[in-house]
Protein backbone atom coordinates (compact mmCIF):
# COMPACT_ATOMS: atom_id res chain seq x y z
CA UNK A 1 0.00 0.00 0.00
CA UNK A 2 0.99 3.65 -0.31
CA UNK A 3 0.66 6.51 2.16
CA UNK A 4 -0.57 9.79 0.68
CA UNK A 5 -0.25 12.95 2.75
CA UNK A 6 -2.54 15.88 2.04
CA UNK A 7 -4.89 13.63 0.11
CA UNK A 8 -8.05 15.62 0.86
CA UNK A 9 -6.77 18.67 -1.00
CA UNK A 10 -7.25 19.47 -4.66
CA UNK A 11 -4.35 17.60 -6.26
CA UNK A 12 -4.09 14.94 -3.56
CA UNK A 13 -7.76 13.96 -3.86
CA UNK A 14 -7.53 13.78 -7.63
CA UNK A 15 -4.43 11.61 -7.29
CA UNK A 16 -6.13 9.15 -4.92
CA UNK A 17 -9.18 8.87 -7.18
CA UNK A 18 -6.92 8.39 -10.19
CA UNK A 19 -4.72 5.86 -8.40
CA UNK A 20 -7.60 3.65 -7.31
CA UNK A 21 -9.21 3.85 -10.75
CA UNK A 22 -6.18 2.24 -12.40
CA UNK A 23 -4.46 0.39 -9.56
CA UNK A 24 -5.45 -2.29 -7.03
CA UNK A 25 -2.91 -1.11 -4.46
CA UNK A 26 -4.57 0.34 -1.32
CA UNK A 27 -4.15 3.96 -0.23
CA UNK A 28 -3.94 5.42 3.27
CA UNK A 29 -4.70 9.15 3.29
CA UNK A 30 -3.25 11.34 6.06
CA UNK A 31 -4.63 14.88 6.02
CA UNK A 32 -4.85 17.64 8.62
CA UNK A 33 -8.05 19.02 7.02
CA UNK A 34 -7.15 22.68 6.92
CA UNK A 35 -9.44 25.11 5.03
CA UNK A 36 -8.64 23.53 1.63
CA UNK A 37 -8.86 19.92 2.80
CA UNK A 38 -12.29 18.59 1.90
CA UNK A 39 -13.26 14.96 2.46
CA UNK A 40 -16.25 15.48 0.18
CA UNK A 41 -13.71 15.37 -2.67
CA UNK A 42 -13.34 11.67 -1.87
CA UNK A 43 -17.01 10.86 -1.22
CA UNK A 44 -16.97 8.37 -4.09
CA UNK A 45 -14.67 6.16 -1.97
CA UNK A 46 -17.03 5.88 1.02
CA UNK A 47 -17.45 2.12 0.51
CA UNK A 48 -14.03 1.44 -1.01
CA UNK A 49 -12.12 -1.22 0.93
CA UNK A 50 -8.81 -0.17 -0.62
CA UNK A 51 -9.04 3.33 0.88
CA UNK A 52 -8.65 4.57 4.45
CA UNK A 53 -8.45 8.06 5.95
CA UNK A 54 -6.63 9.26 9.04
CA UNK A 55 -6.86 12.85 10.24
CA UNK A 56 -3.47 14.11 11.28
CA UNK A 57 -0.56 16.48 10.73
CA UNK A 58 2.65 15.48 8.93
CA UNK A 59 4.41 17.34 11.75
CA UNK A 60 3.01 14.96 14.37
CA UNK A 61 5.93 12.55 14.67
CA UNK A 62 4.15 10.12 16.99
CA UNK A 63 1.14 9.82 14.66
CA UNK A 64 3.23 9.42 11.52
CA UNK A 65 5.64 6.96 13.14
CA UNK A 66 2.72 4.83 14.30
CA UNK A 67 1.14 4.80 10.84
CA UNK A 68 4.39 3.80 9.17
CA UNK A 69 5.00 1.03 11.69
CA UNK A 70 1.47 -0.34 11.45
CA UNK A 71 0.88 -0.13 7.71
CA UNK A 72 4.44 -0.46 6.33
CA UNK A 73 3.73 1.46 3.10
CA UNK A 74 6.05 0.78 0.19
CA UNK A 75 5.83 4.47 -0.79
CA UNK A 76 4.95 7.86 0.66
CA UNK A 77 3.57 10.53 -1.69
CA UNK A 78 3.72 13.95 -0.04
CA UNK A 79 1.11 16.48 -1.21
CA UNK A 80 0.70 18.08 2.22
CA UNK A 81 1.40 21.80 1.89
CA UNK A 82 0.06 25.29 2.27
CA UNK A 83 -0.10 26.36 -1.36
CA UNK A 84 -1.74 29.72 -2.00
CA UNK A 85 0.59 32.67 -2.66
CA UNK A 86 -1.87 35.33 -1.49
CA UNK A 87 -2.43 33.57 1.82
CA UNK A 88 1.34 33.31 2.29
CA UNK A 89 1.60 37.08 1.89
CA UNK A 90 -1.07 37.75 4.50
CA UNK A 91 -0.02 35.01 6.94
CA UNK A 92 3.34 33.34 6.21
CA UNK A 93 3.57 31.52 9.54
CA UNK A 94 1.47 28.54 8.46
CA UNK A 95 3.60 28.11 5.34
CA UNK A 96 6.82 27.95 7.31
CA UNK A 97 5.30 25.53 9.79
CA UNK A 98 3.73 23.11 7.30
CA UNK A 99 6.00 23.32 4.27
CA UNK A 100 9.35 23.46 6.06
CA UNK A 101 8.96 22.17 9.62
CA UNK A 102 6.26 19.68 8.63
CA UNK A 103 8.27 18.30 5.72
CA UNK A 104 11.33 17.98 7.96
CA UNK A 105 9.32 16.05 10.55
CA UNK A 106 7.86 13.77 7.88
CA UNK A 107 11.32 13.11 6.47
CA UNK A 108 12.59 12.17 9.92
CA UNK A 109 9.76 9.67 10.32
CA UNK A 110 10.39 8.26 6.85
CA UNK A 111 14.14 8.01 7.52
CA UNK A 112 13.54 5.97 10.66
CA UNK A 113 11.00 3.79 8.85
CA UNK A 114 13.32 3.22 5.90
CA UNK A 115 16.30 2.30 8.06
CA UNK A 116 14.27 -0.46 9.72
CA UNK A 117 13.18 -2.11 6.47
CA UNK A 118 14.64 -5.31 5.11
CA UNK A 119 16.84 -5.34 2.03
CA UNK A 120 14.05 -6.09 -0.46
CA UNK A 121 11.69 -3.57 1.14
CA UNK A 122 14.38 -0.90 1.01
CA UNK A 123 14.92 -1.55 -2.68
CA UNK A 124 11.22 -1.04 -3.37
CA UNK A 125 10.58 1.94 -1.10
CA UNK A 126 10.13 5.50 -2.44
CA UNK A 127 9.39 8.92 -0.97
CA UNK A 128 7.86 11.20 -3.62
CA UNK A 129 7.73 14.91 -2.82
CA UNK A 130 5.30 17.03 -4.86
CA UNK A 131 6.55 20.58 -5.41
CA UNK A 132 6.01 23.56 -7.71
CA UNK A 133 7.67 25.52 -10.49
CA UNK A 134 7.34 28.64 -8.35
CA UNK A 135 10.54 27.70 -6.50
CA UNK A 136 12.48 28.79 -9.61
CA UNK A 137 11.24 32.40 -9.49
CA UNK A 138 10.22 34.47 -12.48
CA UNK A 139 11.23 34.33 -16.15
CA UNK A 140 11.64 37.13 -18.67
CA UNK A 141 9.68 37.08 -21.94
CA UNK A 142 12.54 35.54 -23.92
CA UNK A 143 14.02 33.27 -21.25
CA UNK A 144 14.17 29.53 -21.71
CA UNK A 145 11.65 27.54 -19.63
CA UNK A 146 12.65 26.14 -16.24
CA UNK A 147 14.70 22.97 -16.49
CA UNK A 148 15.36 20.73 -13.50
CA UNK A 149 18.83 22.30 -13.16
CA UNK A 150 17.52 25.87 -12.96
CA UNK A 151 18.57 27.60 -9.75
CA UNK A 152 15.90 28.26 -7.15
CA UNK A 153 14.97 31.93 -6.73
CA UNK A 154 11.64 32.08 -4.86
CA UNK A 155 9.85 35.42 -4.59
CA UNK A 156 7.01 34.76 -2.13
CA UNK A 157 6.81 33.19 1.33
CA UNK A 158 4.97 30.27 -0.28
CA UNK A 159 7.57 29.56 -2.94
CA UNK A 160 10.42 30.11 -0.47
CA UNK A 161 8.92 27.56 1.90
CA UNK A 162 8.50 25.04 -0.92
CA UNK A 163 12.08 25.62 -2.11
CA UNK A 164 13.28 24.94 1.41
CA UNK A 165 11.30 21.69 1.52
CA UNK A 166 12.79 20.64 -1.83
CA UNK A 167 16.29 21.19 -0.46
CA UNK A 168 15.50 19.13 2.64
CA UNK A 169 14.24 16.26 0.49
CA UNK A 170 17.41 16.39 -1.61
CA UNK A 171 19.56 16.41 1.53
CA UNK A 172 17.87 13.30 2.92
CA UNK A 173 18.84 11.42 -0.23
CA UNK A 174 22.45 12.54 -0.26
CA UNK A 175 23.02 12.38 3.50
CA UNK A 176 20.87 9.44 4.61
CA UNK A 177 20.22 7.51 1.42
CA UNK A 178 16.44 7.83 1.60
CA UNK A 179 15.21 7.01 -1.95
CA UNK A 180 13.45 10.29 -2.72
CA UNK A 181 11.83 11.60 -5.89
CA UNK A 182 10.85 15.24 -6.41
CA UNK A 183 8.39 16.63 -8.94
CA UNK A 184 8.01 20.32 -9.76
CA UNK A 185 4.74 21.02 -11.52
CA UNK A 186 3.22 24.03 -13.24
CA UNK A 187 -0.20 25.60 -12.49
CA UNK A 188 -2.81 22.89 -11.99
CA UNK A 189 -6.51 23.20 -12.72
CA UNK A 190 -9.46 20.81 -12.75
CA UNK A 191 -12.18 19.30 -10.56
CA UNK A 192 -12.26 19.94 -6.79
CA UNK A 193 -9.99 23.00 -6.88
CA UNK A 194 -10.76 25.39 -4.03
CA UNK A 195 -12.34 28.54 -5.54
CA UNK A 196 -9.63 30.95 -4.47
CA UNK A 197 -7.46 29.92 -7.47
CA UNK A 198 -7.91 31.72 -10.77
CA UNK A 199 -9.92 29.31 -12.92
CA UNK A 200 -12.49 28.14 -10.35
CA UNK A 201 -12.75 31.69 -8.98
CA UNK A 202 -13.70 32.97 -12.43
CA UNK A 203 -16.22 30.17 -12.96
CA UNK A 204 -17.85 30.55 -9.56
CA UNK A 205 -17.96 34.35 -9.65
CA UNK A 206 -19.32 34.38 -13.19
CA UNK A 207 -22.14 32.01 -12.30
CA UNK A 208 -22.94 34.09 -9.22
CA UNK A 209 -23.10 37.36 -11.17
CA UNK A 210 -20.02 38.79 -9.45
CA UNK A 211 -17.02 40.63 -10.85
CA UNK A 212 -14.07 38.67 -12.21
CA UNK A 213 -10.91 40.09 -10.55
CA UNK A 214 -7.68 40.04 -12.55
CA UNK A 215 -4.38 41.18 -11.04
CA UNK A 216 -2.74 44.16 -12.76
CA UNK A 217 -2.76 43.97 -16.55
CA UNK A 218 -3.36 40.21 -16.44
CA UNK A 219 -0.35 39.50 -18.67
CA UNK A 220 1.31 37.22 -16.10
CA UNK A 221 2.10 34.01 -17.99
CA UNK A 222 1.73 30.52 -16.54
CA UNK A 223 2.06 27.00 -17.91
CA UNK A 224 -1.33 25.34 -17.32
CA UNK A 225 -1.46 21.64 -16.40
CA UNK A 226 -4.70 19.66 -16.19
CA UNK A 227 -4.77 17.87 -12.84
CA UNK A 228 -5.52 14.48 -14.42
CA UNK A 229 -2.34 14.74 -16.45
CA UNK A 230 -0.41 15.69 -13.32
CA UNK A 231 -1.72 12.59 -11.51
CA UNK A 232 -0.67 10.34 -14.39
CA UNK A 233 2.79 11.89 -14.35
CA UNK A 234 3.19 11.30 -10.61
CA UNK A 235 2.17 7.67 -11.04
CA UNK A 236 4.81 7.30 -13.74
CA UNK A 237 7.54 8.93 -11.64
CA UNK A 238 6.66 6.70 -8.69
CA UNK A 239 6.80 3.67 -10.97
CA UNK A 240 10.03 4.33 -12.84
CA UNK A 241 11.72 7.47 -11.54
CA UNK A 242 15.35 7.27 -10.46
CA UNK A 243 15.90 7.94 -6.73
CA UNK A 244 17.51 11.30 -6.10
CA UNK A 245 16.20 12.75 -9.38
CA UNK A 246 13.87 15.70 -9.94
CA UNK A 247 11.26 15.73 -12.70
CA UNK A 248 9.50 18.80 -14.07
CA UNK A 249 5.84 18.24 -14.93
CA UNK A 250 4.26 20.77 -17.29
CA UNK A 251 1.34 21.06 -19.64
CA UNK A 252 3.13 22.74 -22.57
CA UNK A 253 0.43 25.42 -22.31
CA UNK A 254 1.89 28.86 -21.68
CA UNK A 255 -0.95 31.36 -21.45
CA UNK A 256 -1.49 34.78 -19.86
CA UNK A 257 -3.94 35.01 -16.97
CA UNK A 258 -6.18 37.46 -18.82
CA UNK A 259 -6.42 35.07 -21.77
CA UNK A 260 -7.39 32.24 -19.41
CA UNK A 261 -10.12 34.42 -17.93
CA UNK A 262 -11.41 35.34 -21.38
CA UNK A 263 -11.38 31.70 -22.49
CA UNK A 264 -13.45 30.69 -19.46
CA UNK A 265 -15.87 33.54 -20.16
CA UNK A 266 -16.23 32.52 -23.81
CA UNK A 267 -16.91 28.90 -22.89
CA UNK A 268 -19.51 29.93 -20.31
CA UNK A 269 -21.11 32.21 -22.92
CA UNK A 270 -21.57 29.11 -25.07
CA UNK A 271 -22.79 26.59 -22.50
CA UNK A 272 -24.40 28.77 -19.76
CA UNK A 273 -25.21 32.16 -21.35
CA UNK A 274 -26.23 35.11 -19.24
CA UNK A 275 -29.94 35.87 -19.13
CA UNK A 276 -29.31 39.42 -20.40
CA UNK A 277 -27.49 38.16 -23.48
CA UNK A 278 -24.22 39.93 -22.55
CA UNK A 279 -20.82 38.24 -22.38
CA UNK A 280 -19.26 37.28 -19.08
CA UNK A 281 -16.22 39.23 -20.29
CA UNK A 282 -18.04 42.43 -19.28
CA UNK A 283 -17.53 41.45 -15.63
CA UNK A 284 -13.73 41.38 -15.84
CA UNK A 285 -12.27 43.91 -13.39
CA UNK A 286 -8.54 44.70 -13.15
CA UNK A 287 -7.42 45.08 -9.55
CA UNK A 288 -4.15 46.19 -7.95
CA UNK A 289 -1.42 43.61 -8.44
CA UNK A 290 -0.15 41.58 -5.51
CA UNK A 291 3.33 42.20 -4.05
CA UNK A 292 6.18 40.31 -5.72
CA UNK A 293 3.95 38.86 -8.42
CA UNK A 294 6.09 36.67 -10.70
CA UNK A 295 5.65 37.67 -14.34
CA UNK A 296 6.19 34.36 -16.12
CA UNK A 297 6.58 30.67 -15.36
CA UNK A 298 7.32 28.08 -18.01
CA UNK A 299 8.22 24.41 -17.60
CA UNK A 300 10.65 22.43 -19.72
CA UNK A 301 9.16 18.94 -19.36
CA UNK A 302 11.41 17.18 -21.85
CA UNK A 303 13.21 15.12 -19.20
CA UNK A 304 10.12 13.25 -18.00
CA UNK A 305 9.08 12.67 -21.61
CA UNK A 306 12.45 11.38 -22.79
CA UNK A 307 13.29 9.24 -19.74
CA UNK A 308 9.87 8.08 -18.53
CA UNK A 309 7.70 8.46 -21.62
CA UNK A 310 5.12 10.80 -20.10
CA UNK A 311 3.44 13.68 -21.93
CA UNK A 312 0.17 15.45 -21.10
CA UNK A 313 -2.93 14.08 -22.78
CA UNK A 314 -5.06 17.24 -22.48
CA UNK A 315 -4.70 20.48 -24.39
CA UNK A 316 -5.64 23.72 -22.67
CA UNK A 317 -8.89 23.74 -24.62
CA UNK A 318 -9.94 20.21 -23.68
CA UNK A 319 -8.83 20.62 -20.08
CA UNK A 320 -10.77 23.85 -19.63
CA UNK A 321 -13.87 22.29 -21.16
CA UNK A 322 -13.72 19.37 -18.71
CA UNK A 323 -13.09 21.71 -15.78
CA UNK A 324 -15.92 24.10 -16.59
CA UNK A 325 -18.33 21.20 -17.11
CA UNK A 326 -17.41 19.76 -13.71
CA UNK A 327 -18.17 23.04 -11.91
CA UNK A 328 -21.44 23.42 -13.81
CA UNK A 329 -22.43 19.89 -12.83
CA UNK A 330 -21.52 20.29 -9.14
CA UNK A 331 -23.25 23.42 -7.79
CA UNK A 332 -23.86 21.79 -4.39
CA UNK A 333 -20.12 21.22 -3.92
CA UNK A 334 -19.51 24.89 -4.65
CA UNK A 335 -22.15 26.00 -2.14
CA UNK A 336 -20.74 23.82 0.62
CA UNK A 337 -17.18 24.97 -0.03
CA UNK A 338 -18.24 28.60 0.17
CA UNK A 339 -18.32 28.77 3.94
CA UNK A 340 -18.33 32.03 5.84
CA UNK A 341 -14.55 31.78 6.28
CA UNK A 342 -14.09 31.48 2.53
CA UNK A 343 -16.31 34.50 1.79
CA UNK A 344 -14.41 36.50 4.40
CA UNK A 345 -11.13 35.56 2.72
CA UNK A 346 -12.25 36.61 -0.74
CA UNK A 347 -13.42 39.96 0.63
CA UNK A 348 -10.17 40.46 2.56
CA UNK A 349 -7.99 39.68 -0.43
CA UNK A 350 -9.86 41.49 -3.21
CA UNK A 351 -12.09 44.00 -1.43
CA UNK A 352 -9.65 46.90 -1.38
CA UNK A 353 -7.90 46.27 -4.68
CA UNK A 354 -10.20 47.94 -7.21
CA UNK A 355 -8.31 50.48 -9.29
Amino acid sequence: MILVTGGAGFIGANFILDWLAVNDEPVLNLDKLTYAGNLENLAALADEARYAFVRGDIGDRARVDALLTRHRPRAVVNFAAESHVDRSIHAPDDFIQTNIVGTFSLLESVRAHFSALGTDEKAAFRFLHVSTDEVFGSLGPGDAPFAETHRTAPNSPYSASKAASDHLVRAYFHTYGVPVLTTNCSNNYGAFQFPEKLIPLVIVNALAGKSLPVYGDGRQIRDWLYVGDHCAAIRRVLEAGVPGETYNIGGWNECANIDIVRAVCDRLDAVRPRSDGCSYRERIVHVADRPGHDRRYAIDARKIESTLGWRPAETLSTGLEKTIRWYLDNPDWILRVQSGAYRDWIEKNYGGRNE
